[in-house]
């Protein structure tokens, strides 16, 4: 491994993306990092920074957060810092064909999927809900297509019957970082090359809330992958009578009935039939609760077997 170091300007905002600044921090001289701005949330809808701000306050190096990234204004800014490349990990924006052609190294992406499968916002998600075998890190190089770009390095992982969005973010952002300075060296010594994508290849696109809904007329293998796909955001739903009822991880069992209708309830959770199968849901959240396991739900809010869910 070289030990020159690069100058790298990072861009990225969320939880994922902070592993990757960590890394790039104490390998080489991260000049500045590029988030979202600080938006609303929760029930006070109080301004909170995105992740990758705190860490880039804790790491000493200074924050940008424009609103708008084509300005021509902002662009000049950005070149200014005299990076050699710039680092990009789910920043959540798209960079424009002059934006890309900035840094003399270009800009290199860390996406969480084998492409040029699951190109697109939500790789995560979608690789647990369509039920993918496995998925992975590419980093590559970006051009002015939606992941499009030559593949520097690439690693796969598996993805386990019993996944969630949430536990294959956590296996993915560590690698993520880890591969980022693999690629980062191996273009200074030359032992990285780009490589071509194939022009096929499969979509992830942004989620919405309702992409939690559930469709219990579906079979009980979709049932699950969805629900686990969508754990712990935007977290998959269906209805109990007024209510919206969240339903969180989930396994296949077996089990008839009409779809939706609740088979039986115990430790282990609600059973709900599916258009072929069933599926033990052993966690749930009702509007204005938290989160928590279906028997202590259930102490509060009886659901019977026969009870039709959605």
């Amino acid at each position: 491994m070289t030990n020159r170091k690069l100058k790298v300007l990072f861009m990225g905002s969320p939880d994922f993306a902070v592993p990757s600044l960590r890394a790039l921090a104490a390998r080489h001289d991260v000049v500045a990092v590029v988030t979202q701005p600080d938006r609303p949330q929760g029930r006070g809808r109080r301004l909170a920074p995105p992740p990758v701000k705190v860490a880039a306050e804790e790491l000493g190096v200074e924050v940008l957060q424009p609103e708008k990234l084509r300005r021509r204004s902002v662009r000049e800014q950005l070149a200014a810092f005299g990076a050699d490349c710039f680092a990009v990990a789910a920043y959540g924006k798209i960079l424009s064909r002059k934006l890309l052609a900035v840094p003399p190294m270009g800009c290199i992406n860390v996406h969480a999927s084998l492409l040029p499968r699951l190109r697109g916002a939500a790789p995560i998600h979608w690789a647990v809900v369509r039920g993918e075998a496995e998925s992975g890190i590419t980093i590559m190089q970006m051009d002015e297509g939606m992941d499009t770009g030559p593949m520097l390095l690439q690693r796969a992982v598996e993805v386990a019957r019993d996944e969630t969005a949430g536990s294959l973010h956590d296996k993915l952002a560590p690698l993520g970082a880890e591969l980022l300075n693999e690629a980062l060296d191996g273009l200074l010594d030359g032992t990285v090359t780009p490589t071509p994508q194939p022009e096929e290849g499969t979509l992830a696109p942004m989620l919405t809330k309702d992409d939690g809904r559930v469709d219990f007329t579906r079979p009980a293998r979709e049932v699950d992958c969805r629900i686990r796909g969508m754990d712990p955001w935007p977290g998959a739903f269906t209805s109990l009578g007024e209510d919206r009822l969240k339903l969180f991880a989930s396994s296949v069992e077996p089990g008839e009935g009409a779809p939706g209708e609740v088979l039986g309830v115990d430790n282990r959770g609600l059973l709900v039939a599916c258009g072929e199968g069933a599926v033990r849901v052993p966690e749930l959240q009702l509007p204005g609760r938290r989160r928590m396991p279906t028997a202590s739900l259930l102490a509060g809010r009886p659901i019977p077997s026969g009870t039709r869910l959605g």
